[in-house]
């Protein structure tokens, strides 16, 4: 199975393939392609009548399953999902509109991984000041986020007599980001 845009399939219009991936690999590097999404983000948001930054977030993250070729150093079995491969933990603002990624092995708890993605979130955007989240993001990583990075992290928790799949007040932003067919 073969996905992806392809630099060498560019439309014939286009400078040379090499020379577009060059752009963007300098660019990347010197974070101007993070700076021109920051930019249109803030133009969506004030579009839709909030501020240019955001101030609140949901995290979620996903297990995806890796193809073989995968390096087994960079995916883990989730337990829980019973899937080998990685995991996307992704960051968004209360729109939807994404913040961070961070792509790790699928064993890694996500609460463990939320202490990288919460710090990177923070030197990105530190007008943040709230993380909505799932249970696996309570504990002793609310008391860590308050302490260290002066977040407060809000664990958004299913109802009592929930069965099957529920979502959640809050957090269905980040629900619908993270997983597109909702």
């Amino acid at each position: 199975m073969d996905t992806g845009c392809k630099w060498r399939a560019l439309p014939a219009d286009y400078p040379p393939w090499r020379t577009v991936w060059g752009f963007m690999a300098r660019w990347g590097a010197a974070g101007i392609v993070g700076r021109i999404c920051d930019h249109l983000a803030g133009r969506l948001r004030r579009d839709m009548g909030k501020g240019p930054r955001a101030v609140a977030t949901v995290i979620d993250s996903r297990s995806v399953k890796a193809a073989e070729p995968v390096s087994k150093a960079t995916r883990g079995y989730d337990a829980g999902k019973k899937i080998n491969g990685r995991k996307r933990h992704l960051v968004v603002d209360t729109r939807g509109l994404p913040l961070m990624v961070m792509v790790t092995p699928a064993d890694l708890h996500d609460a463990a991984a939320a202490k990288e993605v919460l710090f990177r979130l923070r030197l990105m955007h530190p007008e943040i000041t709230i993380v909505r989240a799932d249970s696996a993001y309570a504990g002793k990583l609310v008391d860590w986020a308050k302490q260290h990075l002066n977040l407060t992290i809000k664990p958004v928790s299913r109802p009592k007599d929930a069965s099957g799949f529920v979502v959640l007040p809050r957090r269905w932003v980040g629900l619908r980001t993270a997983h597109p067919a909702l």
